[in-house]
């Protein structure tokens, strides 16, 4: 599968952005999907996931209830709705598809997604 991350951009403290992961070349609900961020001189660290039909979530605590991660299968892409927006939200945003056969699973690490995205910007100024 090819991933293609959007809806980077530069906002103010307290804005919202709306990100976009387009999935093409392969069956999009046979994969968990994720997002990722990667600050300057930082690890990349996994920020939300969903499973392959889009019924379960997981967030990362600082997220929590200024994110929402969600998928449309039929549009075979997946979102990432940011609200809120602190600067240490900087970085840049990676989404992620790991093709797994349990419907259940949403994967946390870097090392069991085996897709990946180019990656799209998100500055936040104070």
């Amino acid at each position: 599968v090819q991933l293609q991350a959007s809806g980077g951009g530069l906002v103010q403290a307290g804005d919202s952005l709306r990100l976009s992961c387009a999935a093409s070349g392969s069956t999009f609900s046979l994969y968990a999907m994720g997002w990722f961020r990667q600050a300057p001189g930082e690890k990349r660290e996994f920020v939300a996931g969903i499973n392959r039909g889009g019924s379960s979530t997981y967030y990362i605590g600082s997220v929590k209830g200024r994110f929402t991660i969600s998928r449309d299968n039929a549009k075979n892409t997946m979102y990432l709705q940011m609200n809120a927006l602190e600067p240490e939200d900087t970085a840049v945003y990676y989404c992620a598809g790991d093709r797994t056969y349990y419907e259940s699973l949403i994967p946390m690490s870097i090392y069991d997604y085996e897709y990946w995205g180019q990656g799209t910007q998100v500055t936040v100024s104070s």
